[in-house]
């Protein structure tokens, strides 16, 4: 496996950084406690530390008054304690005189009614006022501080979202974006299939962003949100990548969220960070949840092809949202904080280091609570984290090159959500059919990547598609090549039904040419209610892996071979005795096509069958305990793993080797125990 180490986020610090949003500005009257934070970060093992979020009002009370002096007092008070600023800009809150003063800066709704000021993430995207405005500060802020031994990442904004703008101005842009993609106006009804309903546009200037019942208009006004927020963040950090070209800049993602394509975003930022927000102790057990956050932090190392990330924010103790609150339990803090660095982070960052004394955000989980000491359970846990993150600062840097990528598309899942929500109903669950292909490479401990449509093919043995009902322009193609040359794809029911704009294929599902790839024919599908399911009988002699029965859940599609190989058919149902799963033979790779949604058993069996058939690297060659997983970080000469233990009770796990522990030091060989919630590190020479 030939991988390089990668230089450090920044190169003033090469250690692990760990800290949180921190809001001296809602301390100003009580100076004292900044010095108490500056102690109580220096016990918590913090050495970075995200300021400036929402302080606009603070930096300029009125406009065009600027006082930057509480913050110069922060920043060198930083310095002093050998901690960094992650710098943000203040942008994601305007201040209100801002808004009475240039009401064209607020958000319009579809309604045509202009926002009044108020909540956050409440600006027009396009607005100029609003964009010269960001400018301004900005530039003072990079000029001021361009020197400054504390600053160490520029953090645009914050949680840039894909909330809709309906002004005049949003619009045209909008049309002037439609004009630019389709060229003219017969292309776009086309490309809509705007006739029905007669909703054919004479020209552009018709053309809103408000008939839902036109799907490729919708999907149309996501790519373009996505596209004016970028151009937003590329306006105001202009002068941040000008005056300071040296600092990287970033901004916090949500890519657990669906409203902005962050693939595209990815490409404009210098290093990948998110906001990771799991609801720990839901469910009967942490795994669903331990695997959703994983294919998201693989996701944010997988967007700079192996670069490391930032986990910006996540809690020590309880967030405000989910539908319980409930603390994270003894252990949990450590154990999410390192699942995080085992997936490619090189920071643990919290919101909030703090706790806010009024406001929405006022119980939201902090490191220092209210009490405003050092002597609480998160307290203790968040320094556990720092302690063990000094001990890991020969991590930094280092990445894996996985054999195996999941495709997981944001076009694809609007288009899901527009257009095959209608017919699929309330069983698309798009994120979970993703998840649940995911798992089964977490649960073997195989270093996967998480990627889109868009992305290259090459560097993998196997390709995992799930439900790509919208095919991107030239995906097929670079399946057809992927395969063809010896890669193994897997596709699952319901992929390749409408191409980019939401037109259905002619000729058969999947379309595309994909027919021919994967040897089937989709004639129907159709979804089952809850208490309902569907037997699935593996063939005998079958090359897959597959043994017995199965069930099939929320929806199966009747598939024809068309030259594949039968692998399991329906047991029961009309269709029964139709194919359920089928390989072929396409040039020197093969194509397997999976044609109902299936429990966890099936997925374990294929799965593990292919990894072992491919031969397809792990981060430790043995059977892992259910609940366990092991990921690999990697210079090419050390091997890092991280053994997670996500299961409420202890397990002892066999290893292939020895190895050093680099949390707990010594060595350890033959197997290790891992407590409640537990958390080991071992390293050996590649």
């Amino acid at each position: 496996m030939m991988i390089k180490r990668y230089d450090p986020i920044n190169s003033a610090c090469r250690k692990m950084l760990h800290g949180g949003d921190y809001n001296p500005d809602q301390w100003i009257r009580t100076p004292e406690i900044w010095d108490e934070d500056m102690r109580l970060m220096k016990l918590a093992g913090c050495n970075a530390m995200s300021v400036g979020i929402f302080s606009w009002s603070m930096l300029e009370p009125e406009e065009g008054r600027f006082t930057f002096e509480w913050l110069d007092t922060i920043m060198d008070k930083l310095a002093a304690i050998g901690a960094f600023a992650v710098m943000a800009t203040p942008s994601g809150s305007k201040p209100a005189w801002l808004s009475r003063a240039y009401p064209e800066a607020c958000r319009v709704n579809a309604e045509g009614v202009r926002q009044r000021h108020g909540g956050r993430h409440n600006h027009c995207r396009t607005s100029p006022v609003y964009r010269e405005k960001c400018v301004q500060i900005n530039t003072r802020m990079a000029e001021r501080y361009k020197d400054h031994p504390a600053l160490l990442v520029w953090h645009a904004s914050n949680e840039y979202n894909g909330g809709d703008c309906h002004c005049e101005l949003c619009v045209s842009w909008f049309q002037r974006w439609l004009k630019e993609r389709y060229e003219t106006i017969e292309n776009l009804n086309q490309a809509y299939w705007s006739s029905f309903w007669s909703h054919s546009f004479p020209d552009f200037s018709y053309v809103l962003p408000t008939d839902k019942g036109i799907h490729g208009l919708m999907l149309d006004w996501e790519r373009f949100k996505t596209h004016q927020t970028i151009d937003f963040f590329n306006t105001e950090c202009a002068p941040l990548r000008t005056i300071t070209p040296t600092v990287p800049v970033t901004t916090n993602f949500m890519n657990g969220s669906e409203t902005l394509d962050y693939w595209a975003f990815a490409k404009a930022v210098d290093v990948i960070s998110w906001d990771s927000y799991p609801n720990w102790h839901e469910s009967k057990d942490e795994i669903h949840e331990a695997v959703s956050t994983a294919l998201l932090h693989d996701q944010c190392r997988s967007m700079k092809q192996g670069k490391p990330w930032m986990l910006m924010e996540s809690v020590p103790s309880i967030p405000t949202r989910g539908r319980v609150k409930k603390r994270k339990e003894p252990g949990m803090h450590l154990l999410s904080s390192l699942q995080a660095i085992a997936h490619g982070s090189d920071t643990v960052q919290y919101f909030q280091w703090r706790k806010s004394r009024g406001c929405m955000e006022k119980f939201h989980g902090a490191v220092v609570d209210h009490v405003g000491n050092e002597h609480t359970r998160e307290f203790r846990e968040v320094a556990d984290v720092g302690a063990a993150l000094a001990r890991l600062d020969a991590i930094v840097g280092t990445s894996v090159k996985p054999e195996v990528a999941v495709i997981q598309d944001w076009e694809n899942e609007w288009a899901i959500r527009e257009g095959a929500r209608i017919y699929l109903g309330e069983n698309t669950k798009y994120r979970d059919e993703c998840a649940s292909h995911y798992q089964a490479f977490w649960q073997q401990g195989v270093p996967t990547d998480v990627i889109d449509q868009e992305c290259s093919l090459e560097p993998y043995k196997l390709v995992v598609i799930p439900m790509a009902y919208l095919l991107r322009p030239g995906f097929a193609s670079r399946i057809k090549r992927f395969v063809a040359e010896g890669g193994t794809a897997v596709m699952t029911y319901w992929s390749g039904v409408v191409d980019s704009t939401d037109l259905c294929y002619l000729g058969g599902i999947p379309g595309d040419g994909l027919r021919e790839v994967f040897g089937v024919w989709e004639e129907e599908s159709q979804s089952y209610y809850a208490h309902e399911s569907v037997g699935i009988a593996a063939v005998d002699g079958n090359t897959a892996g597959l043994s017995g029965t199965y069930k099939a859940v929320d929806t199966c599609s009747v598939i024809h071979a068309e030259g594949s190989t039968v692998l399991a058919t329906y047991a029961d149902q009309y269709f029964a005795g139709t194919p359920a799963a089928t390989v072929n033979a396409y040039g020197k790779g093969r194509a397997y096509y999976l044609a109902a949604r299936t429990r966890d058993a099936f997925i374990a069996d294929f799965y593990g069958n292919l990894v072992a058939e491919l031969a397809i690297s792990r981060a430790i060659a043995v059977d892992l305990p259910a609940g366990v997983t092991a990921q690999l970080r990697t210079d090419g000469e050390t091997r890092y793993v991280f053994l997670l233990n996500f299961n409420a009770s202890e397990v002892t796990v066999p290893l292939d080797g020895c190895y050093g522990d680099m949390l707990a030091g010594g060595t350890v060989d033959t197997r290790v125990t891992l407590a409640r919630y537990g958390v080991r590190v071992l390293s050996r020479k590649a």
